[in-house]
């Protein structure tokens, strides 16, 4: 399996306007936001492999995630404080580490990544 992973400040302003993180969380179905190092973000990329998706994972540096948390505030619609590992799902803020293992113990992870397009079987 293959995985995009997005290292550095990808926070560049586009041409239209949209920021590197939004648009990456806007064209893929499952994405991981963590901190470089983050055991946790280990964890969540591992149950979504196990499950079928293949989540394109962005990891910051410690000094980036005030920026980072703001953009993807915005992105989120203002949810409100975002912890990380932040994933979303089909260009939605789904939730962290303990949302991702509560929804696949409950069995309702795989039918949502299929709802987003994450998974084809």
């Amino acid at each position: 399996m293959q995985e995009a992973l997005f290292y550095g400040n990808d926070a560049v302003k586009t041409s239209n306007g949209r920021s590197g993180l939004k648009r990456m969380v806007e064209e893929n179905a499952v994405v991981v936001i963590a901190r470089k190092g983050c055991c946790m973000s280990q964890v969540v990329q591992r149950l979504l492999h196990l499950v079928g998706a293949n989540p394109a994972v962005y990891k910051m540096e410690e000094r980036e995630v005030g920026k980072v948390a703001g953009e993807l505030a915005e992105a989120s619609g203002g949810v409100g404080e975002l912890q990380f590992p932040a994933v979303f799902i089909g260009g939605r803020w789904f939730g962290g580490v303990e949302r991702v293992i509560a929804t696949h113990i409950t069995e309702e992870l795989t039918p949502l990544l299929k709802s987003a397009g994450a998974l084809w079987l």
